[in-house]
């Protein structure tokens, strides 16, 4: 039977259509990541930073949703030539062509919207590497998916002091005194790895840090942050995501130290200090998730020495448009 598709953007997504697309991505990731934590329906709904958002639904004639998609368009200089897409269709409905009128879909909205580049992630070894490939995607990058028992982590390296380096710890927004110095320090990030993909770079400022907080918080997520400081300059820092509704797992978010303060340990000493914080503020976390790139030799080897574990891969998949 034939699918109709309906896209809106994300901001006008009624209640209703809220909730059948989290029903789909619920039934999509418990099939293909068991027990892996599903995003909440803020996810669609909050509006992204500094980047607006698209949504098709594919349903049959009075039927129930089939499958999603969702494009992030992005807007902030440096990066107003990519979109990222994220589809999801039933695991019963798979193979019915869902599926390719979504990316149809999406893809023919990136052009209009004059983007460059469409990249998305999906389970590695799953179907959605062979739905990718048979299109036309190229794969551009592999991520390692690590997980940290916290009762286990090796947290040694908190009790090393780093002369010359004071710690600032903070909950949500940063504090109005390190906005600008947290910015600089987040710049630091746009020298990750990112295999082949045609990602760009993201350039903070103070308003775009507490734009992030904002939106985090509108989502209902608990955002936590620990920074190195040297004197006014911000070397380094760390930042923890508990998700809405989540109460076992944390996840990792971004970890930098910038240019000039590497080589001394700041890393592993700011992580394995947020792990000292997450023990005893946090009682009830039991593990935290991170994602790094397969080519980032210096993270995976802080991640190692800390005692995160394999867990799982996602490969990054990219459409030059």
């Amino acid at each position: 039977m034939p699918y109709k598709i309906q896209g809106t953007p994300s901001a006008e997504v009624s209640a209703e259509q809220a909730e059948a697309w989290h029903g789909v991505m619920a039934a999509s990731l418990g099939h293909d990541l068991p027990g892996q934590p599903v995003p909440t329906r803020a996810h669609l709904t909050v509006p992204p930073l500094r980047s607006r958002r698209l949504v098709w639904m594919a349903a049959e004639p009075g039927g129930p949703v089939a499958g999603v998609a969702s494009l992030r368009l992005f807007d902030a200089p440096g990066m107003d030539h990519l979109s990222e897409l994220d589809l999801h269709v039933r695991p019963e409905r798979r193979r019915g062509g869902a599926g390719s009128l979504l990316l149809a879909a999406a893809v023919s909205a990136a052009r209009a919207e004059r983007r460059r580049t469409m990249i998305t992630a999906v389970a590695a070894d799953g179907p959605g590497d062979a739905f990718c490939a048979a299109r036309g995607l190229r794969r551009v990058l592999t991520l390692r998916h690590l997980l940290l028992d916290l009762a286990q982590a090796d947290c040694r390296e908190a009790d090393t002091a780093r002369p010359g380096y004071d710690l600032a710890f903070w909950t949500g927004t940063v504090p109005d005194g390190l906005a600008g110095a947290f910015a600089e320090a987040r710049n630091a990030m746009n020298d990750m790895p990112v295999g082949e993909m045609d990602y760009g770079a993201c350039h903070w400022d103070a308003a775009a840090v507490r734009e992030m907080a904002k939106v985090m918080a509108d989502r209902g997520d608990t955002l936590l942050t620990l920074a190195a400081l040297h004197g006014e300059t911000m070397a380094g820092y760390t930042e923890i995501v508990i998700r809405a509704g989540e109460s076992r797992r944390a996840a990792q978010y971004g970890t930098a130290v910038v240019p000039a303060h590497r080589g001394h340990g700041l890393g592993l000493w700011l992580k394995a200090t947020m792990v000292r914080r997450l023990r005893a503020e946090h009682p009830g976390l039991t593990e935290v998730e991170t994602d790094t790139a397969e080519d980032n030799v210096h993270m995976l080897a802080v991640n190692e020495r800390l005692g995160y574990r394999a867990h799982r891969s996602t490969h990054a998949y990219q459409f030059d448009l």
